[in-house]
């Protein structure tokens, strides 16, 4: 009691106290906010702690330990993004260095190769794609060719999403159609409520599309170009002719992918309009709108024709050139075309280009390497082919299909990119004991985890079209779950009938 100040004693609040008090409390309430938000980086880290604690099971090293712990707990910021996503990338570098104890001169080259490159280049084109503004443009062409019709409208633009998606990736063509598509809906009414289904319709046209597309070709999806890498560098050996067919070019990825795109198109439409009933089944009065601002922009100018001759250039290069000079080096040969032209600025390039992704993907390569390396994907493998071969999916058909469903769980929770990067060690060494060919099997992950359609944030063509605020998260429950049966079912259809002839 002696301790009490005079003011306390006589029945009144020292001020001093009361300004402490409150900083206590203030101090209080900040941590439990600040550990409550990064709630899931100490789990993450909990995780990776006991994970490397337990005794060792059979067939896995010490470091293999490490590696698998470093996977689970980046799979597990991937999905709940408690950090910013890069920042996972770099602690994915420390762990190497730090508790693998490789040199940091060999993390930094495996952070580096073709298919990174590649990821950069074509994030480089799409932001001087992007830059040339022809939204408007491409809505006009597509109405000319189609019509008024909602529905064909809507295959028109799935059909533009699609090609466009095939060569520069999904995530620019979301962005560069999601213009075309609001601009259909705003002429049309502008109302958003009467205008609801005709919106849903429209713009899951752009994802949809873009994200059918996104497996076409190696410039689809930074997907596609981590699976390219994986099959080189697990599987090709300069010395063995043998293995040259894991040197899979531009034009062979077609050749498996590209068909598969095509039979989807029709089935998109089809699907999005059993799912909703548009207000309006032509769009006359938007198209006469649209057809006014169009000719008021006037003709093409010549910087125009220069942007659409240099990225034709780019897309004959990946598909000549590409096994010369590798696809990233003719992505970044494009990008720097652009640059030398004039048609983009580098504070254009600079601030579009998500350097963050870059380095991202960089890393999940990274830490894939080591997962082969330290012999820890093969233990994944064999364990998950054990628990698969009592109900008889540890080989064949029933294993395409269990890599497919385990693919597409994945790719709904984070990025597509990321999923490969985080299965595609597993699923490759797992194809290598089930003694099923690797391809098919990289083929069948590559390609399910474009089958992110049930979230928004599965992929970034999602993301972009729900941005518009016309669109709720149930509606891609309510027409995704068809969308991945159809398209599975198509993908597993080609593994069986098609891809047999193309000698895997």
């Amino acid at each position: 009691m002696a301790l009490r100040s005079r003011d306390a004693a006589d029945g009144t609040d020292n001020p001093k106290d009361t300004f402490a008090n409150k900083l206590v409390s203030l101090a209080s309430e900040f941590s439990i906010q600040y550990l409550w938000g990064k709630r899931w980086f100490l789990i993450a880290l909990a995780v990776g702690f006991v994970m490397n604690q337990l005794p060792l099971p059979d067939g896995l090293s010490r470091e293999g330990m490490i590696v698998l712990s470093m996977s689970v707990m980046a799979t597990i910021m991937f999905i709940t993004e408690p950090i910013p996503l890069p920042s996972v990338a770099l602690l994915i570098v420390l762990g190497q260095i730090l508790l693998l104890e490789i040199d940091s001169s060999k993390v930094a080259k495996t952070l580096w190769n073709d298919s990174v490159l590649f990821i950069l280049g074509s994030l480089m084109l799409a932001v001087a794609v992007v830059k040339q503004k022809l939204d408007k443009r491409i809505a006009w062409l597509i109405v000319r060719a189609t019509g008024t019709k909602t529905k064909n409208i809507c295959f028109g633009i799935s059909v533009t999403s699609g090609l466009l998606a095939s060569f520069i990736g999904e995530h620019t063509v979301a962005a560069m159609m999601l213009p075309v598509g609001i601009t259909l809906v705003t002429l049309t009414s502008d109302d958003p409520r009467q205008v609801r289904n005709l919106a849903a319709v429209l713009l899951f046209s752009i994802a949809y599309g873009a994200s059918i597309a996104g497996i076409g070709t190696p410039s689809g999806g930074a997907r596609n170009a981590i699976m390219v890498g994986y099959w080189k560098e697990f599987f090709y050996d300069p010395t063995d002719p043998e293995t040259r067919k894991f040197l899979i070019s531009y034009v062979k990825w077609m050749t498996f992918a590209y068909p598969m795109f095509l039979l989807q198109l029709p089935i998109v439409t089809l699907i999005l309009f059993m799912t909703f009933k548009p207000e309006y089944r032509d769009l006359s009065r938007a198209v006469v709108k649209l057809r006014a601002q169009v000719t008021s922009q006037g003709h093409m100018k010549g910087g125009d024709w220069v942007a659409i001759t240099l990225f034709f250039m780019t897309l004959l290069g990946w598909i000549f050139a590409s096994d010369q000079l590798g696809m990233g080096t003719i992505a970044i040969l494009g990008a720097t075309a652009f640059l030398v032209a004039g048609l983009v600025r580098w504070e254009d390039i600079n601030s579009g280009v998500n350097w963050g992704v870059v380095l991202l993907y960089g890393a999940a390569i990274s830490l894939g390497v080591e997962m082969k390396n330290t012999g820890a994907a093969q233990w994944v493998a064999e364990s998950f082919l054990n628990l698969l071969s009592p109900i008889g999916a540890n080989e064949g058909f029933g294993l395409w299909a269990s890599v497919s469903v385990l693919t597409t769980v994945v790719t709904n929770t984070m990025s597509n990119g990321a999923a490969v990067a985080v299965l595609g060690p597993v699923v490759l060494k797992m194809a290598v004991v089930a003694g099923e060919s690797p391809i098919i099997i990289g083929f069948i992950t590559a390609v399910s985890s474009a089958f992110a359609y049930l979230t928004v944030v599965g992929t970034p063509a999602c993301t972009i079209v729900y941005a518009s605020g016309y669109l709720k998260t149930t509606d891609f429950l309510a027409v995704g779950w068809k969308m991945a049966v159809a398209s599975t079912i198509i993908m597993l259809l080609a593994a069986a009938v098609y891809w047999p002839f193309l000698g895997v």
